[in-house]
């Protein structure tokens, strides 16, 4: 299945905001957002519940007018554009399916509300169920489902009308564990099979985004963060917020005291410095996995105040002069018990120095490395 069929005008691939900007009884929710979503990228929104990423998304649907700013699809200005003009494909979280329709009159009802020619609506249903797997429930209602088949559905019903662009919002989280971890493979391969179609894929669960996305924009009150390849923003931060939310991240404010030294409360830590003058404040960030246990590179030593076990690892908590360190480490048979003495470590290539205010949303917004 392609985008579109021989002889089939190309529905519009890619995404571009210009300076989106979307406000509700003058609050505004979207902030001049700038980004684009190459024809053929999955790009993943991820932030937290309010952060604005609902909200781009269905300034791309057509269900919000932006207040300021343009949306162009595939080169197309479309922002002044109804929703069943602008060629595109949507799977919401509650699946939306009519209960009262066979699984096959669901697909079939965007391919009639697209006027698709009545003769080429079967075999359109029949090639979008197989494509998720579900041929061989054409023939129920939507309660006969698990809540698996139930969003399988849903995108078959959405790639039935041969989108360029597909939105997938939060699509898999109402279901549990181990349906989302399946439906996340289903995911991925639909992208390979569906190279031409550009996805934009809502999400606050970063596994999701890191297993399916080739770009993620972070975004958090109303703006862009950071913008990235799932290694670039994991591995190499560029603000306090991604550094967080993207994973998990010890952050140290540190300071600046020569070429490839910080820093903290007293103690000499060999870090690279490239990004910060002598003298600067910063932000140290480790990831948790980076750390071991016992005396190496930059040791830092404090008390135990938490352990967890996480099947295979343990995370160790430990207050070192008042900051809160962890490391998930692999193996131990003893691990230490709360209150011991301990003492981490971690390598020079490991650490990220950040700039103190990278986490400013208006800063951010300015410079994140965002487009194409």
């Amino acid at each position: 299945m392609s985008a579109s069929a021989p002889g089939e005008a190309a529905a519009p691939s890619g995404i571009r905001f210009d300076r989106v900007t979307v406000a509700y009884g003058g609050t505004v929710v979207l902030d001049r957002l700038d980004l684009t979503v190459e024809p053929g990228e999955v790009m993943a929104l991820l932030g937290p519940s309010g952060s604005g990423k609902t909200t781009a998304l269905r300034a791309v649907a057509g269900f919000v007018r932006p207040a300021a700013g343009r949306v162009f699809l595939g080169g197309r200005d479309v922002t002044d554009l109804p929703p069943h003009q602008r060629g595109i494909g949507m799977v919401v979280q509650s699946y939306a399916l009519f209960p009262h329709l066979k699984v096959k009159d669901n697909v079939a009802f965007g391919l009639k509300a697209h006027r698709t020619p009545k003769a080429e609506i079967p075999g359109r249903v029949t090639e979008a169920l197989e494509l998720v797997g579900m041929a061989a429930y054409a023939d129920r209602h939507p309660r006969e489902l698990s809540g698996g088949q139930q969003q399988r559905v849903a995108i078959a019903r959405a790639l039935a009308i041969r989108p360029g662009v597909l939105l997938l919002d939060e699509p898999l989280s109402a279901l549990d564990a181990r349906l989302r971890s399946g439906m996340l493979a289903e995911l991925a391969r639909l992208h390979r099979e569906l190279p031409d179609v550009s996805i934009l894929y809502v999400t606050h669960d970063q596994v999701e985004a890191l297993t399916l996305a080739d770009r993620i924009a972070v975004m958090d009150r109303s703006r862009l963060q950071d913008c990235g390849t799932p290694e670039e923003l994991y591995r190499r931060p560029r603000t306090e917020f991604t550094a967080s939310f993207v994973g998990n991240a010890n952050l140290l404010p540190v300071t600046v005291t020569g070429d490839g030294t910080v820093d903290l409360d007293g103690r000499p830590l060999a870090v690279p410095t490239d990004t910060a003058a002598p003298g600067a404040s910063a932000t140290l960030c480790v990831r948790p996995h980076l750390v071991g246990l016992g005396d190496g590179p930059n040791a830092l030593t404090g008390s135990v105040t938490e352990v967890q076990w996480r099947g295979s690892t343990h995370r160790v908590h430990a207050d070192v002069d008042g900051h809160r360190v962890l490391a998930d480490l692999r193996e131990l048979r003893e691990p230490p018990a709360i209150g011991d003495p301990v003492t981490l470590h971690f390598a020079t290539e490991d650490a990220v120095l950040l700039p103190a205010g990278a986490e400013d949303p208006a800063r951010a917004n300015d410079t994140a490395g965002v487009g194409p």
